[in-house]
């Protein structure tokens, strides 16, 4: 028989962890790749256009994609499907709670066929929603951008070529869910490794075939973008072509007390990703609300410094957090799949790795809060271009100290919550996104024109918004782990190190502090600041030794868990 929906297959746990891996190996290939060809186009193009196209563009098309996917994306994760003779008949209860068996067929086989495409019929939702959402969004964006932005060359041509890339996207998603849910994440890998490089190739060689023209600048990152959306399509239509592959809905026989009834999708899982677009509208205001206001409130140089300063600061976020979220989602779904009884293995395991992956993220933020900040200014003159040093950039790297610990809470944590909540939750958490909506924009205001922060002001917006965000998911870890009788599985002191281990940290702090006001007046130089980069090395291979001495205890628990699964 197959396994219950509540119970994880025996191989989840690897196969998540080898998913992370692979992940973190993709975004550090395509991060490090991006990153060096962000260095000659930043020194190709003027801020403004960077700004319009890393700021605007990147939004326009970051508002299309998630408002028409994400919900699905995160109700489908959830979803129990299977393709072989072992399946059941699924219950698709809907909200009226009549029971709903799928009658079309007399076999097991054709009965989980049948259930599938209720789910795959789903997966076709994002397409469908992006036809309106992308001409809408579009034309939005077209009518609200003001005379700057609109006047630059090919303006209008640039906008159209993002909007077609979007589409391009969103025609991949039902074979990107389809990809998740049977944990074959090498597809995706494969897929987003080519169209990384695709897309930075063609930006490049467009820039330069140009000659670094400001007159085709921005339809040169168009352009790049639309080639990532069709590698990313010809990829996943490549693996999954023959094995049905569609882009239109299917219906199917149900049996409703005897009687026969067409349905289209799953009911269950249909409602949960109605709620769950529903509440991306205020998500995505909260996740994207700085580069918001920034396009709205900013010259467009220092939309250009804002956006390569988020480039850079956000490097270490994309490379290892990102990943660590997206396999996180997945695995809390798969563990812990909707159900009044859940094994406490299964709880025990995700709570393990819930515990040490916000254990991880905290040491990270010492690490950062103990080394990044003497050594910024040195970080900040050898990688930003010149032109860049008198926008926003320096003011909001230094900023990204604390940002980018918080991101990571905010992300694993919320990924939890998504992974487990019921529609009722979600509706709970929709009226507190609101309240966090109100308090960002206050916040913003506070902090970027009455503490004259500036741009670095609405980092500043966010870090608070990312922290209440997470202590409210953490109140819903906490309420969620002891309405199944296991409340002492998650504690706030499993995510702390030792006291022992936090002294370490101060201690090198001070120490790299000591090194940075001793070298006052020294030029910016690698040659002139050997010595405070010596300092710096030694204080990390300190502080990394003390954790591995000081709490070799609890990775070696975390290690027998992990083989234990």
């Amino acid at each position: 028989m197959a396994s219950p929906p509540s119970q994880p297959p025996p191989s989840l746990l690897s196969k998540s962890l080898a998913s992370a891996s692979s992940l973190v190996l993709l975004q550090l290939f395509s991060r490090l790749f991006t990153f060096a060809l962000n260095q000659a186009l930043v020194r190709l193009v003027s801020p403004q256009a960077f700004g319009t196209a890393a700021i605007q563009f990147e939004l326009l098309l970051s508002t299309i994609l998630f408002l028409s996917r994400e919900g699905v994306r995160n109700a489908l994760l959830r979803a129990n499907t299977s393709s072989t003779t072992e399946s059941k008949p699924q219950d698709t209860s809907g909200a009226s709670g009549k029971k709903k068996k799928v009658t079309n067929s007399n076999t097991p086989t054709q009965d989980a066929n049948a259930h599938n495409t209720l789910i795959a019929n789903i997966s076709l939702l994002p397409v469908l929603l992006g036809i309106p959402t992308t001409i809408i969004t579009t034309l939005l964006y077209i009518r609200s951008s003001s005379a700057q932005t609109s006047s630059q060359p090919h303006f209008h041509l640039s906008v159209g070529l993002y909007a077609l890339a979007a589409f391009l996207e969103l025609l991949s998603e039902p074979s990107y869910i389809r990809a998740q849910n049977e944990l074959r994440f090498d597809v995706r890998v494969k897929a987003e490794g080519k169209a990384v490089v695709a897309k930075t190739g063609t930006t490049f060689l467009a820039l330069v075939g140009t000659r670094g023209g400001e007159e085709w600048a921005l339809v040169a990152f168009a352009l790049g973008q639309v080639v990532y959306g069709a590698v990313l399509l010809e990829e996943f239509v490549r693996v999954y072509y023959g094995k049905g592959l569609r882009w239109w809905i299917r219906k199917v026989k149900i049996g409703v007390h005897g009687n026969d009834k067409t349905q289209y999708f799953d009911t269950t899982l249909l409602h949960l990703s109605a709620a769950m677009t529903g509440q991306s509208v205020i998500k995505h205001f909260l996740t994207e609300g700085d580069k918001f206001l920034v396009s709205r409130l900013s010259p467009l140089a220092d939309q250009g410094g804002y956006a390569i300063a988020s480039n850079y600061g956000s490097l270490v976020a994309r490379i290892l957090f990102q990943p660590i979220e997206e396999t996180s989602r997945v695995f809390f779904s798969k563990t812990l799949a909707s159900g009044a009884s859940i094994p406490q293995e299964s709880l025990q395991t995700a709570s393990s790795i819930l515990s040490t992956i916000l254990l991880l993220f905290t040491h990270l933020f010492l690490l950062l809060l103990t080394c990044a900040p003497p050594y910024l200014p040195l970080a900040v003159s050898i990688l930003l271009p010149w032109r860049y040093h008198s926008t926003s950039a320096p003011s909001i790297l230094q900023t990204y100290v604390y940002y980018i610990p918080m991101m990571a809470f905010n992300g694993v944590l919320e990924a939890f919550f998504a992974s487990t909540a019921t529609p009722s939750d979600l509706r709970v958490q929709s009226h507190w996104m609101l309240l966090f909506s109100l308090g960002f924009v206050g916040g913003a205001v506070v902090f970027s024109q009455y503490l004259g922060l500036g741009d670095a002001g609405l980092v500043w917006a966010n870090i608070v918004n990312l922290f209440a965000r997470a202590v409210y998911a953490w109140v819903f870890v906490r309420k969620y782990f002891k309405s199944k009788g296991a409340g002492d599985m998650v504690r706030w002191t499993k995510a702390v190190p030792p006291l022992s281990v936090i002294g370490c940290f101060a201690v090198a702090g001070a120490v790299t502090r000591w090194s940075w006001y001793a070298q006052a007046g020294v030029p910016l130089t690698i040659r002139a600041q050997v010595g405070h980069l010596g300092v710096g090395v030694a204080c990390v291979l300190g502080c990394l030794g003390a954790c591995f001495i000081l709490e070799r205890r609890t990775f070696q628990q975390v290690f027998a868990v992990l083989r234990r699964r």
